[in-house]
């Protein structure tokens, strides 16, 4: 009897145990059983900010080139004695080069010789002129007698006319040695301005460094050939102070109407990975470039450099800080998207929900929509709806969406409390199983439901 009662009992266990499985394949079979995939809401902090790259520059770069043709003759010595180079620290007034000046020292002696004949036709034009003087006063004399006595018997016409000739060609003498004079002055003058000039280009063949700074950039070498025709050729790049750098950002046309001078910056550099820079917007320029049909405008970032680590030319990868919250509720954005079906609501929600889409509906696109409100107006804070899991359905949460980074949001609303579980998108059973034998999940097994209502 008893090996008997046993055997019913195990019997009843199992048709129980077989029932279950059986309503259980048979729910699983049909699809509906859904499993929501949640998110926590948390407390932190949350930045609105503009991504960007951009590449670091010497706040002062002054290009050292050269004025007259010729050839490489040596390097100047820096600071520390040693030939310019690049890295090489320089005063002012430093020489960095010299080239080849014998053309232009000729040129300059003979500018020196002209000047000396300038003085010399001077001199001359000088005396020549004292002789006028001298023929003049003889010639004034003689007319002044010859026209007391007249044409008479004591003087025939033709001596008469002969010292009145005689007089007016010494007059006219006088004149002609004083434009000499003129003449030879203005010679000396241009004289003097040739000279000048050649001296100024010999000058020009000691190249100085016209700033105190750093040599970026060394373009030539000993032994080459500069030529200077209409554009100066490049010799050497300087920057005045390394200790203060920019960083040029190409900004988009979409994103420049949000920045301003000010504006604080932070930006990671490749060659220091896990340390962040710190800066702030000087200048918007406005001169803006397009590139394959996208405008974009270079944006001045001010940095500290003082420990010098930041070399010049470095790539920046740039974030503009729009707006920062503190200690702030965050939910991820596919909560803020993600939207049940009807048959998912809990049944006594259903009908508010329902009334608050047609609601929205009628306002069209004038109206606020749910989701992260928009990064251009972090003040403004717009409704929106999250979901929370209650029993296997889910409850809306009516909150008030604030800045978003692209990935998490700032809400704020009743009932909303940090570490509370919000749907972010739901996981079908029946995918699920469609992927693996027994039930298991596989990773690469698309779940397109999710895809639908989870983060992009």
């Amino acid at each position: 009897m008893k090996r008997m009662a046993s055997r019913i009992i195990w019997i009843i266990v199992m048709l129980t145990v077989l029932a279950a499985a059986g309503f259980w394949l048979i729910r699983r079979g049909s699809g509906n059983v859904v499993s929501f995939r949640t998110e926590k809401v948390y407390r932190g902090e949350l930045i609105n900010s503009i991504s960007a790259t951009g590449t670091i520059e010497p706040e002062d770069v002054i290009d050292v080139g050269a004025q007259v043709a010729g050839q490489i003759l040596a390097f100047g010595k820096d600071v520390n004695g040693r030939e310019v180079d690049y890295g090489s620290t320089v005063d002012k007034g430093t020489v960095l080069a010299e080239i080849d000046d014998s053309v232009y020292a000729s040129q300059a002696a003979e500018a020196e010789a002209q000047i000396q004949s300038a003085i010399a036709n001077i001199r001359r034009s000088e005396a020549d002129l004292e002789q006028s003087k001298a023929r003049f006063v003889q010639a004034e004399q003689d007319w002044r007698r010859a026209e007391s006595l007249g044409p008479s018997e004591a003087m025939s016409p033709v001596s008469y006319d002969g010292y009145k000739a005689a007089f007016e060609t010494a007059k006219a003498g006088v004149a002609i040695s004083e434009a000499s004079i003129l003449q030879a002055k203005a010679g000396l003058a241009q004289s003097e301005a040739v000279f000048q000039r050649a001296r100024r280009n010999l000058g020009y063949c000691t190249i100085k460094s016209p700033v105190k700074g750093v040599i970026i950039d060394r373009r030539v070498n000993i032994g080459q050939t500069v030529v200077s025709s209409l554009n100066a050729p490049s010799l050497f790049l300087i920057a005045a102070d390394l200790r203060r750098m920019q960083v040029w950002v190409a900004v988009n046309e979409a994103d420049i109407g949000r920045l301003r001078e000010g504006i604080p910056v932070s930006f990671t550099i490749d060659a220091f990975p896990g340390e962040t820079f710190r800066g702030t917007v000087g200048k918007i320029r406005l001169n803006a470039s397009m590139t394959q049909n996208v405008v974009t405008y270079t944006v001045e970032i001010e940095t500290d450099n003082s420990n010098g680590r930041l070399l010049p030319y470095l790539t920046a990868n740039v974030s503009f800080e729009l707006d920062r919250r503190a200690d702030v509720l965050i939910v991820p954005n596919a909560a803020l998207r993600w939207k049940p079906g009807t048959e998912q609501i809990v049944p006594e929600f259903r009908d508010i929900v329902a009334k608050q889409s047609d609601q929205k509906e009628k306002k069209g696109r004038g109206g606020q929509s749910d989701g992260p409100a928009k990064s251009g107006r972090p003040d403004k804070k717009g409704p929106a709806m999250i979901w929370e899991v209650f029993k296997d359905k889910v409850k809306p949460i009516e909150v008030k969406a604030g800045i978003s980074d692209g990935v998490m949001t700032e809400v704020e609303g009743e009932g909303l409390a940090e570490g509370q579980e919000i749907v972010s998108g739901i996981e079908s059973s029946t995918a699920a199983a469609a992927g693996t034998a027994g039930g298991a999940s596989n990773p690469f097994t698309p779940n397109f439901q999710a895809l639908r209502g989870g983060r992009r």
